[in-house]
């Protein structure tokens, strides 16, 4: 899989989903995220439709539990033809490798499983007054990136300003898909910390771009994918 932005449908109902697919109908079909809000809203059903309209999808649930449950849910994901899932690396090696066992298929295939380092929303204060990580979150981020690949992951969600690192560290066939990117005229970061531009994210050797509301909110969504793609990938 090569690099590409990705459209992040963070809606709690189908039509609204399928309104901002719909202005792409004859055009390039953007790579698109399924979230926690839209899945819990709809259910499998959402991610089977937009599969059938001929999206790649990325199913952003960020799985978290104990090593079977984990196991049980991402067989149960399997079904559903997806291109991307992905879980918590705080949950632990063992959570992860049950994680690979639960997804891959009868066949021996089965989507691309990825790592959520640290959240975008997360900067050094809250990593060491809430969470009661010391250190420095580059290094947090670069232990948990390495224990992803080890347990046999196929790359991390992080931060568009470690995807250059994570290379270094993991590999250039580790992939990156990083969240937290906004045009830089945009006025604000809503519940993001640790943001990009697409160009500089794409400098910054980002794999996939995760973009929301700078697309789904803008007056021409088209246009404002239009020019994602051409300053991440041109």
């Amino acid at each position: 899989m090569g690099k590409d932005v990705i459209v992040a449908c963070d809606f709690d109902s189908k039509k609204e989903t399928l309104d901002i697919l719909s202005v792409f109908e004859g055009k390039r079909l953007p790579f698109v995220k399924i979230g926690m809000e839209l899945f819990y809203s709809e259910g499998p059903d959402i991610v089977r439709e937009i599969k059938k309209r001929g999206h790649r999808i990325f199913l952003d649930l960020k799985l978290h539990d104990i090593p079977n449950t984990v196991k049980k849910s991402m067989h149960v994901l399997s079904e559903l033809d997806v291109d991307i899932t992905n879980l918590h690396i705080a949950g632990g090696s063992e959570m992860m490798r049950s994680a690979i066992t639960g997804l891959t298929k009868n066949d021996g295939t089965r989507p691309l499983l990825i790592g959520v380092t640290m959240l975008t929303s997360t900067d050094q204060k809250m990593m060491e007054e809430e969470l009661l990580i010391k250190g420095k979150l580059k290094d947090t981020v670069r232990s948990y990136a390495k224990n992803a690949k080890e347990c046999g992951l196929d790359g991390v969600v992080c931060s568009p300003q470690e995807a250059d690192d994570v290379h270094e560290w993991c590999g250039k066939d580790f992939i990156t898909v990083t969240p937290g990117i906004r045009f830089p005229e945009d006025s604000g970061n809503d519940d993001q910390k640790r943001v990009m531009s697409p160009a500089m994210a794409r400098e910054q050797g980002s794999d996939y771009i995760v973009v929301g509301r700078p697309i789904t909110k803008a007056d021409d969504p088209l246009e404002a994918y239009v020019r994602c793609v051409r300053e991440f990938l041109n």
